[in-house]
């Protein structure tokens, strides 16, 4: 696998304490006290929708100081204006989602950090495309950045073998990725405690866990399906081709080297 993007220490500890951020930033209703002044009302999710963007700044600041080239920013900037470009012909109409196999690919040649930032800039590019701007959008950002950072850590394969994990991996994340979003909003979707459906605040973190997947499978499943089924059958369908066609870019570019291609 090509690292498109050398994590330094530095960047290395930015993108943890990003995942530590995000983490209660989608989880904040299964960890934080009902009586906690962020709990009262929508304060939380305005919270962290306001304060994931500065950590993203801050993570993608790092990564790209003295780790982030002229050739990495170059097919980064290729892929997140392709995946602008596709992303209107589905962006999740009836769950196909046409977006995600890119950050699935992309992620798995050029690495993690690479992912990383692929995640972020696609989706925020393809926002601006489809009107998609809005408190949700750093929660689509960074869920997208932890699909596309979790391709490039999946074990070295070839062959059909790796093409089967990065299918199996991408229906995964895409389900995964609409649990996530969920769990951004669910707490109001419905009022607290009012169905078997509904966020209970303070109540134990697994009953309200189960609440959870019960409002995700009656009210999203359908798209959630549809992206994980879009994105496996692109991954298997273009893989071949885009997998061989982004490692020869990466060997030209000669980014695990520093040395021309020859």
């Amino acid at each position: 696998m090509t690292t498109a993007v050398r994590l330094r220490p530095r960047a290395t500890l930015a993108l943890a304490a990003s995942g530590v951020v995000g983490v209660a930033a989608f989880g904040w209703p299964l960890i934080v006290d009902p009586d906690a002044g962020v709990a009262h009302g929508t304060d939380a999710p305005w919270t962290f929708a306001l304060l994931l963007p500065l950590v993203l700044a801050v993570v993608l600041a790092e990564i790209g100081e003295g780790g982030l080239d002229a050739k990495a920013i170059a097919v980064l900037g290729v892929l997140s204006a392709l995946g602008a470009a596709i992303r209107p012909l589905g962006a999740g109409t009836a769950g196909v989602e046409t977006v995600f196999f890119l950050l699935v690919l992309g992620g798995r040649v050029f690495g993690p950090g690479f992912g990383f930032v692929l995640g972020n800039t696609m989706l925020f590019a393809s926002a601006l495309l489809t009107g998609g701007i809005g408190p949700w959008l750093p929660y689509q950002m960074l869920a997208a950045a932890w699909v596309a950072l979790g391709a490039g850590l999946l074990p070295r394969l070839t062959g059909r073998a790796e093409l089967a994990l990065l299918a199996g991996y991408a229906a995964v994340a895409s389900l995964v990725y609409g649990l996530l979003l969920n769990l951004s909003f669910w707490p109001f979707a419905l009022s607290a405690g009012s169905t078997g459906l509904s966020f209970q605040p303070g109540g134990p973190v697994v009953d309200n866990l189960v609440r959870l997947v019960a409002f995700s499978l009656a009210t999203s499943l359908g798209w959630d399906i549809g992206r994980a089924v879009t994105t496996t059958v692109l991954v298997v369908v273009t893989g071949p081709v885009l997998l061989r066609t982004l490692r020869r870019a990466a060997r030209r570019a000669a980014f695990a080297t520093g040395e021309p291609h020859r």
